[in-house]
Order: structure tokens, then C-alpha cells, then sequence
């Protein structure tokens, strides 16, 4: 039987993410965004779709306004068709609804007023899949996305019934979905030209189908490492347009709104959360990752069908992210409770409007996960992100009288436990009683800086593939190799930082350590902690100063410390004043025990200014030994009464103010995660540790008192 001509789907997704430094703009765009448009250019008769986001729609307005009257001009003669999407590229199944909708209307409108095309389409972001989204997305008078093959599979389709569209619905919404080849994924750009259109032969004929879609990431086409050259210098992207032209009888590229107009769909689908298979490989925590890569390997040599067990066998969802960086699920927790309170102001609320979109900016899913690039891993993302809902926030509420202290008691990050939010006109902390009384965020809102943005080193799965080649050569292929396989390191030794943290990296943390502990034992997290103040559950109470009107939290943890478990009673009591962002804390031990109590009391902080080794941040030290060092330097300082940490560029200075001098020992939090580039290190922030001896009768009490503040120089 002859088939009919095959209709080939073809579409990029442009998108970089807010917060990205304007030279990477700069740089993906002459690399990648630039000479695609020109070569898809001299082949007019081609039908292609393109999604860009809109932090990078806004760059391109700003510094490459001929750039969108082009993509205009193709819009408008019909050879390019644009799909819509949230506008900050956020994940519209982990967002609130009203959020998500505002996002799609956001970039519909944009579409409309800069390109003069209303999409039929969107781009879901990371094709981040819930049951419950068409009717949000439908709302916004969408008619179809573009998921993964592998999404379909999980809902019992075979390989042969997955091309053309289905249907599905919810609460009588509906929606039309297009899988994606993940065949075609692999294939483009990495294969030659012939070896894609052997591919898109064999897979029309062996499922006797309409159409096939392929779509994925533009920066693959010469963005990605070693893809320029291959890409535009031996012009395979020209060479690939020219074989679909040349082929035009058997395969005939087409927009998938005109898909949709001539074809009915394959049927009705309901699929189950999902995304890509490697997100879902992703997300899973590291040994069940390993386990679900075993099992892979083993069925691939006793002949199991990918294809049928793919049905059954699957990783994790995004959400998985939330529990396996505890960073990701503060940042998430911190973006609905930023949510809430945008959305409770009236429609009228002169601030609204800039509110939301500094919402939605915060919103923008690259920081919030972690998989082949760098993600999580990227501080300057993440401080893009709480920069943004910090100043939604104060946008909020300063309207109000926000100089008193505010103190509210809520479940902020929804593990069960509540947490105290403390806030004012110039600081927001956040402060977790069921986690050591610790401080889990301190905001200070003139600079919109969350200077506790620390995250923790995690043990990944590449982590092995760094340890098996740290010794060995990299190989040089003649064509690009996928970004799935390569194996390459930015710095040396890499091998030696894989060193993974216990617990949350949080500030005003207590320990009760031996009198020799060495800063390798605190960076390593091989010494032996006498007590369990950190990480437990303090009792907290909210206390009012009828004589200085200062407001403070009280913590208290009775606990058996030191190597003869002698009985104490810990009180830390943080206070807060108003127009100054600090924290004071006083600690009481009082020791009930009935031996002598030795040891040393230790306050860990986890903050970060962001660069390690910039020339405008580094420590300040009173005592000049090591003012003006790098902020990746490491080391103690002993009998310290004040101790810093200050930034040029962002103007502020972190300080800690001590009334007993202390020793002082700290390390930078350097983590190692890959990139696009290959495996690298990344300055997370300072770790930092503020000792005092101990040497304690039964019935006697130790006391201190520390500041630690925030302010602009």
C-alpha cells in the first residue's frame, strides 16, 4: 500500500533563562538564534515553528529590534509559525493557576503586539506535564502543545499509534498534544542530513502515519559545545534544509496549526504526569536513579523491547526536585508565599500590574532544578529568582505601615512544622524552630538580596563518571557528540570537592564540639557533634518589650551534651529591630548536669554574595590579616570580636558583631555539577563558624551575644 506524502512538524524552542548575564545573551544569540533565522531564510518554501521566551524576546526587543521585525515579516507570508507559552518560561504545572493563566495571556498579548500573530499553540516549559492543565491552558484559548513521545508511552500506547495528535481533556476542557520523535530528537543536529531523512522514512512507514513532529531546544544549533562549527562552519543546518526541500514529494514540512485544520486526531488521551525520560531520571534521587539505569543496561542485554518496557518502566516527576534539593523546595515555598500575597491586591492596586511580572520573573523555571546544565547549581539564577519576588513583595505591601516588626507564624515550606516570618520595612527572615531555630532566609530589601542563598553539596549520579575519568584523556570526534555523552572537566581535582553535606546549609545553627576541631573535620562533616542542637526542635515564643518596644523570638532546647551527657538547657533569643536589618542573638547555657561540662559552643552561618573570587567581594577583618582576601578563601581567625563580608558591586556589607571574642574558622561551599561546557565547581557561598570554649560547672550558666546584620556602604 503507498502511503501518502509525510507531514513533517518541525519546530525550536529559543529561551534563555532571567538572570543570565547579558554576554551569554549576546554570545547564544550570533552563535545560534542569528544564523538559524538566516539559513532558514533561503529556503522560503519551508514551514517551521519557533518558540521563544520572553526573557529573551525582551532582550532581543532591547538590543536586536531588526531581529523581531524579521521573525514579523515570516510570521506574516506564512513561512513560521510562532508558539506561545508562559511568559518567563515558567513550569505551569508547579505554579498557582492564576499565575499560570496570567503568564500565557502575558505572552499571547506580547505575540499579538510585537509579532502580529495570535498563537494556537504554547511551548510547555521542559514539557512538564500535569492532567489538570488543559484546562488552564485551554482557558487561555490554546488549542495544542508539544510533548515528549515518551508521555504517550506512559499511558499504554504502542510506538506505532504515536504520530499525528490525540485529544484530551479536563473537566470538559480540551486540548490537542503532538508527541515529539525522541528518535528525531537524538538525530538532529547530530546526525548527517541523509541519516534523518532514513529515520523519518522508516518511521512513516512502519506506522503507516500523517505526520511526525520533531522539536527541541535551538541551541542545539550552534549554541551547544562543538555545534557551531558543525552546524554553520560545515553547514549542516543548510545542508538539512536542503534535503527536506529536495525531498519535498515524500515529505512536506507544515505548521501544526494547518496540521490540526487538515487532519482529525488519532483519537483521545489521557496522560499521566511526566516530562522527558531523562528529567524523570532526574528528578529521582541518586540511588534509585542508579538502580532505573541498571535495570536499563540489564534489559538491554537480554533483548527486552525498549520499546515495551518504556510502558512500564519510568523515573520520577519534577516534583521530585523539591525533596531532593532542600534549596529547590525553599525557593519554590518562598515563590507561593510571594504568589499569595500579589494576588490578594485588588485589580486597582496602582502596583499590581509590576508586582506580577516581577512574580512571574521569579517564577522562571531554570533555577529550581537540576539536569544536564547548570540549573540549581547556578547561584546568580537563583539570586535572579528571590531578587525578583523580594522586590514583588515589598512592591506588596509598601503601601502599609511595614517599620514595626511583623511576626507571623505559618508552615511557609509545607513540611509539617511552622515557621516563624519576621519581617519589615528592611528585612524579611525567615526562621524554622523545627530545624534548629535556625535562620532559613534573611532578605535584606534595599539591595532585594537574600544573603542566606547558600546551597548544599548533593551527591549526583555523574558524580561516579567523574571519579572513573578523572585521569583520563579526552577523545576528539569528527562530528558533534550529543550532550548526553560527553565526558569533559573545566578545572582540575574536581575529584577531591566530592564532599556532600548532612543536612540544610542554614544559618544560626549551634553545635557542641570537642576543643580540637580542625576546619578539615567542619568542611568535611567528619567531626563528632557532643549534642543535637542542630537540625532539632527548639519550643519558640514571640516576646514584646513593654520598655524598648523590641520584638524577639525565644527558642529553648534542653539537651545531654559533651562526651559525659551532662544535662543543659540552650535559650537563644534573636532580636529584631525596627529600619535595621540584623538579628541580634543571646545565647544562655544553663548546665543542670553534675560534672563539669568541656567542650566548645559553635554558631555555623551559610552565606553568599555570590562571587567567590571577584576583586569587589571579600572578607573585612578588623585585625587586617585577612582583609581584602578572595571570598574562597579559607582559614581561622582566632579572638575576633567583629568579622565581615562586603560587596562593592551590590553594595552591602554582612557583619557579625561579637561581645566575647571568638575563634573564627571558614571555607567556602564550593559544589561540582555539570554544565554545558562540562563538570565544573561552583562557588555556592561562606561557610562560617563562630567557637567559644566552654569549661562549665554543674549549676552555673555561660552566656553570649552576637549581632549580625546587614547594610548598605
Amino acid at each position: 500500500m503507498k502511503t501518502e506524502t509525510l507531514k513533517f512538524l518541525f519546530a525550536v524552542h529559543n529561551h534563555q533563562p532571567v538572570g543570565n548575564f547579558g554576554h551569554v545573551f549576546e554570545d547564544t544569540f550570533e552563535k545560534c538564534y542569528r544564523p538559524y533565522l538566516e539559513t532558514l531564510t533561503q529556503f522560503p518554501q519551508l514551514k517551521t515553528s519557533a518558540h521563544f521566551s520572553g526573557p529573551l524576546l525582551e532582550w532581543i526587543e532591547a538590543h536586536r529590534p531588526d531581529y523581531l521585525k524579521q521573525l514579523r515579516s515570516m510570521v506574516q507570508v506564512g513561512q513560521l509559525e510562532i508558539l506561545g507559552g508562559g511568559f518567563y518560561e515558567p513550569l505551569l504545572a508547579t505554579i498557582p493557576e492564576e499565575d499560570a493563566l496570567g503568564q500565557i495571556r502575558m505572552m499571547n498579548e506580547y505575540l499579538r503586539e510585537k509579532l502580529g500573530t495570535t498563537p494556537r499553540g504554547l511551548w510547555l516549559a521542559e514539557r512538564i506535564w500535569s492532567p489538570t492543565l488543559p484546562r488552564v491552558i485551554a482557558h487561555a484559548g490554546i488549542e495544542f502543545t508539544i510533548l515528549d513521545d515518551t508521555h504517550f508511552s506512559y499511558s499504554g500506547l504502542e510506538d506505532r499509534a504515536i504520530h499525528g495528535y490525540y485529544i484530551t481533556e479536563s473537566q470538559g476542557y480540551p486540548l490537542n498534544l503532538f508527541p515529539i520523535s525522541k528518535e528525531l530528537r537524538y538525530s538532529i543536529p547530530f546526525d548527517l542530513p541523509q541519516a534523518t531523512l532514513d529515520k523519518l522514512r522508516t518511521l512513516h512507514e512502519e506506522r503507516q502515519c500523517s505526520g511526525l513532529t520533531y522539536a527541541d531546544d535551538g541551541e542545539k544549533f550552534g549554541s551547544w559545545p562543538e555545534t557551531w562549527q558543525w552546524v554553520y562552519g560545515e553547514r549542516y543546518l543548510e545542508r538539512f534544509f536542503q534535503s527536506l526541500q529536495d525531498n519535498k514529494e515524500r515529505i512536506e514540512t507544515l505548521h501544526f496549526g494547518e496540521y490540526l485544520d487538515r487532519y482529525s486526531p488519532n483519537g483521545r488521551v489521557y496522560l499521566p504526569p511526566a516530562s522527558y525520560e531523562e528529567m524523570m531520571e532526574w528528578a529521582l534521587p541518586v540511588h534509585t536513579s542508579r538502580e532505573l539505569h541498571s535495570l536499563k543496561e540489564e534489559m538491554k542485554i537480554k533483548g527486552i523491547d525498549a520499546s515495551v518496557s518504556r510502558q512500564f518502566i519510568r523515573g520520577g516527576q519534577w516534583d521530585n526536585f523539591l525533596t531532593k534539593y532542600p534549596a529547590s523546595n525553599r525557593m519554590h515555598k518562598r515563590m507561593l508565599l510571594t504568589s499569595r500575597v500579589i494576588n490578594k491586591l485588588a485589580d486597582t492596586h496602582p502596583d499590581k500590574a509590576e508586582a506580577l511580572q516581577l512574580l512571574y520573573q521569579g517564577q522562571c523555571n531554570c533555577s529550581y532544578w537540576h539536569g544536564l546544565f547548570g540549573g540549581l547549581y547556578l547561584n546568580y539564577l537563583r539570586h535572579a529568582v528571590y531578587q525578583n519576588l523580594i522586590q514583588a513583595q515589598a512592591l506588596a505591601t509598601r503601601s502599609l505601615d511595614d517599620t514595626k516588626v511583623s511576626f507571623e507564624k505559618i508552615d511557609y515550606d509545607l513540611d509539617g512544622h511552622a515557621e516563624w516570618v519576621v519581617s519589615h520595612s528592611e528585612m524579611t527572615a525567615i526562621i524554622a524552630p523545627a530545624r534548629g531555630g535556625a535562620v532559613v532566609e534573611f532578605d535584606f530589601h534595599p539591595a532585594a538580596f537574600n544573603i542566606t542563598n547558600v546551597l548544599e553539596r548533593s551527591e549526583e549520579t555523574y558524580h561516579q563518571a567523574i571519579r572513573d575519568h578523572a585521569h583520563q584523556e579526552e577523545v576528539p570526534t569528527e562530528q558533534p557528540q550529543s550532550i548526553h555523552d560527553r565526558v569533559r572537566f573545566k578545572q582540575e581535582g574536581l575529584e577531591s570537592l566530592l564532599v556532600y553535606d548532612k543536612r540544610e546549609r542554614l544559618s544560626l545553627q549551634e553545635y557542641f564540639v570537642a576543643s580540637d576541631i580542625s576546619l578539615e573535620q567542619i568542611k568535611t562533616g567528619t567531626f563528632d557533634d557532643l549534642g543535637t542542637f542542630a537540625g532539632a526542635t527548639f519550643d519558640s515564643s514571640q516576646n514584646q518589650n513593654e520598655t524598648t518596644g523590641a520584638s524577639s523570638l525565644k527558642l529553648v532546647r534542653t539537651e545531654q551534651l559533651g562526651t559525659n551527657r551532662q544535662t543543659v538547657e540552650l535559650t537563644k533569643s534573636l532580636t529584631f529591630k525596627e529600619q535595621e536589618a540584623s538579628i541580634q542573638a543571646r545565647y544562655q547555657i544553663l548546665h543542670s548536669g553534675t560534672e563539669t561540662l568541656r567542650g566548645m559552643f559553635a554558631v555555623e552561618f551559610n552565606v553568599s554574595l555570590l562571587a567567590g573570587d571577584a576583586p569587589d567581594r571579600y572578607f573585612v577583618d578588623d585585625q587586617g590579616e585577612f582583609s581584602n582576601k578572595p571570598l574562597v578563601t579559607e582559614g581561622e581567625a582566632r579572638r575576633r570580636k567583629r568579622w565581615g563580608m562586603r560587596d562593592d558591586w551590590s553594595g552591602i556589607e554582612i557583619s557579625w558583631s561579637l561581645k566575647k571574642a571568638s575563634r573564627i574558622l571558614f571555607y567556602p561551599v564550593e559544589t561540582v555539577s555539570q554544565s554545558e561546557d562540562g563538570f565544573e565547581k561552583t562557588y555556592q557561598g561562606s561557610c562560617i563558624w563562630l567557637l567559644w570554649d566552654v569549661a562549665l560547672p554543674p549549676g552555673e550558666k555561660l552566656e553570649w551575644e552576637l549581632v549580625w546584620q546587614v547594610e548598605r556602604v
